[in-house]
């Protein structure tokens, strides 16, 4: 018989029904040195990296809390100017500027270089957070590669590069976003193997990020510390690293608060204990976050859930310990389509197990079309905020002394990276909102060692935050939507609009077209009203 038409058996001396067909039961292909090398890094690295690049220069801001909590400290050390919250008042100390100066590394020498360009300094460290994002997920993506294989590593690759989730977070200058970072890493880490350094960047993520990602890191950490042959030096190192980053993260606080105390402990307390009124701040339900994780991972989100139903079939692929990754749990789904088959059937070539292949690429292939129409709908939508306050820098004739005011729309304010200095100062005004907004870091009362008493932790506004001299405003930004009550800046005769832009109307758009980008319905279907940068006319 022709050996190319002959089917392989399994040797008589063992029981071919011992066990089902697994791919991982197959020889493994070894390079010169024995071992499997896993996927090229250096691709990984330049996809994920001109990905990351893509979004450091495109990216919006989705949240004021990124830039009154961070952005606005930052500008602060830099520039002697910027807004604080009431998280950064001495009496209350919530946040970390040990974090801030993590981001001066590269937002200090930007400054010296790009001088008045303030706007550049903003990109350099977008670009930095892109660049950390890049390694962190490569140094994963070869971990996944080297551990289960390059079809796996290569699903995980493409959404990690692709899927909106991970577009937007990469580069925003949020400690969510730095734990981000150091799970994909921390992950990486276990997978190489090295669990006492695992361990290490868990930590750093926790207590120099996001103190609540613990519970994403906690897998890895407990696994390393239960399962590693050297747990007394997983245990150590662990130790050691807390140590240090609790001593800095300290020193630092009584450096900028002007006395001792943690932000770390200050923040815990606040959001576990219930200190002050910590339901005013960020409180969704449930079916907010399950619609928010659909809409940045759309089936990837459903997938990655789906992961503990194929935990059974996948046991030799167990991927408990970076499950915080949804881009990889979702691969790790779709990689294993043909597993639930084969483990039926214990047939490779059998038409089921064909089809499922098959199912692989056109599943990736949807997820990654829903992924980018997302990234492209946020990005065309929601864009006018920053572009306007661009245009700023084209106005410097109207002297020193300019006043932009701003009313409703401070909650899209992209910071004081995005006002030339010849503008004086930027001031609010009242347009209906009652909770607590922003101030200016007073110098005279000390700078970030200040406790001004215009702050609380009520979120009732104060009667100092609103500008009441209206006639002060040189510029005003404001949003204008189809509405029955009228805008400010439709009152011709006292404004002229020098920059407009579109924006989408959220309240006006249907759900499904705003949500995703699709060639010629989006404009068609959305509705857009007019994100506008207007100048006072002169009397």
């Amino acid at each position: 018989m022709d050996s190319s038409t002959r089917r392989r058996r399994p040797p008589t001396s063992e029981p071919s029904s011992s066990s089902s067909y697994s791919k991982l039961d197959k020889p493994e292909k070894a390079d010169d040195g024995g071992r499997d090398s896993g996927l090229n890094w250096k691709m990984a690295f330049v996809c994920l990296a001109l990905l990351r690049y893509m979004s450091a220069t495109s990216n919006i801001i989705h949240d004021c809390d990124e830039v009154f909590n961070y952005w606005e400290p930052l500008h602060y050390l830099l520039y002697g100017s910027g807004f604080q919250t009431w998280e950064y008042s001495s009496a209350f100390a919530l946040r970390s500027y040990l974090y801030i100066l993590f981001h001066k590394v590269v937002a200090g020498p930007a400054s010296w270089l790009f001088q008045e360009e303030k706007f550049r300094v903003f990109y350099s460290v977008r670009l930095y957070l892109g660049l950390i994002s890049a390694i962190t997920e490569t140094v994963l993506v070869v971990a996944l590669s080297r551990k289960y294989g390059k079809r796996l590593a290569s699903y995980a690759l493409a959404m990690l590069c692709l899927s909106s989730g991970c577009f937007f977070a990469s580069t925003s200058f949020l400690p969510s976003s730095f734990s981000m970072y150091s799970v994909s890493l921390s992950s990486a880490l276990f997978l190489l193997e090295k669990p006492a350094l695992a361990v290490s960047v868990a930590a750093v993520g926790v207590l120099l990020g996001w103190p609540f990602s613990i519970l994403a890191v906690l897998p890895v950490t407990l696994y390393s510390l239960i399962s590693a042959t050297s747990r007394k030096q997983v245990f150590l190192t662990g130790i050691v690293t807390s140590l240090v980053i609790l001593v800095l993260s300290i020193f630092t606080d009584c450096y900028y608060y002007g006395r001792w105390t943690s932000s770390i402990f200050n923040l815990l307390v606040y959001n576990v204990l219930g200190g002050g009124e910590s339901h005013l701040y960020g409180t969704e339900g449930v079916l907010f976050y399950m619609r928010n994780g659909f809409n940045n991972f759309n089936v990837s989100f459903i997938l990655a859930g789906l992961f503990l139903g194929i935990l059974p079939i996948a046991k030799k692929k167990f991927l408990y310990p970076i499950y915080p990754l949804i881009c990889v749990a979702a691969a790790a789904v779709i990689e294993s389509f043909p597993d639930v088959f084969r483990d039926k059937y214990a047939v490779d070539d059998s038409p089921i197990v064909k089809v499922a292949k098959f199912l692989r690429p056109v599943a990736l292939g949807l997820i990654l079309c829903a992924s980018h129409a997302r990234t492209f709908s946020i990005l065309n939508g929601y864009s006018a905020p920053l572009q306007i306050y661009k245009h700023l820098e084209h106005h410097e004739e109207d002297g020193i002394g300019s006043v932009v005011c701003v009313g409703s729309e401070w909650h899209r304010y992209p910071s004081s990276f995005f006002v030339p200095s010849y503008v004086r100062e930027v001031r609010w005004i009242d347009d209906g909102f009652r909770g607590l907004l922003p101030f200016p870091f007073n110098s005279t009362l000390g700078g970030t060692a200040a406790a001004p008493p215009y702050f609380n932790n009520k979120n009732k506004a104060s009667e100092e935050q609103y500008l009441r001299d209206l006639d002060a405003c040189t510029f005003l930004v404001e949003l204008d939507l189809a509405r029955p009550y009228p805008s400010r800046g439709r009152d011709l005769s006292t404004w002229e609009a020098v920059s407009a832009l579109h924006y989408l109307d959220r309240e006006l758009s249907p759900p499904f077209h705003r949500a995703f980008f699709i060639p010629n319905y989006w404009m068609q279907k959305n509705v857009f009203g007019l994100y506008k940068l207007q100048k006072r006319i002169p009397k």
